[in-house]
């Protein structure tokens, strides 16, 4: 299990406010703020063991070279449905709308965004509907 990750960004404000927005829906919130990075993690009662600072970490400096995809857990379809429109709204650009993705497996509900530097980021739920 990792215990955490991050990507830079170029434009601080721009991501915090991005990923604060597109990550609330999946239980997200800053945890730690230290101005040029921002750690982001689950609020308690999502069933996770917490790090104090977050999981997903966004700090200022030069992009990641491929740019990394991840993957959020999203409890329900609602919420990956939530994650998107939230994504988009922040600013986010689609890189493939809410649906199931039978070439993974037959519950494979997701959902990507492109976030303002072009990473790919999904929610994704494994369950039935």
């Amino acid at each position: 299990m990792l215990d955490h990750t991050g990507i830079n960004v170029s434009d601080m404000v721009k991501s915090r406010a991005f990923y604060t927005a597109a990550l609330a829906p999946l239980g997200y919130s800053i945890r730690e703020d230290f101005g040029e990075a921002a750690g982001f993690g689950v609020a308690e009662g999502y069933g996770k063991a917490l790090d104090p600072g977050g999981d997903f970490w966004i700090s200022a400096g030069p992009l990641n070279t491929p740019r990394p995809h991840f993957a959020f857990s999203a409890q329900s379809r609602a919420v990956v449905d939530a994650f998107f429109a939230a994504a988009i709204a922040a600013g986010g650009t689609s890189n493939g709308g809410p649906g199931v993705r039978t070439i993974y497996h037959p519950d494979y509900y997701a959902a990507f965004v492109l976030d303002p530097d072009g990473y790919n980021i999904e929610a994704v739920c494994h369950r039935a509907p």
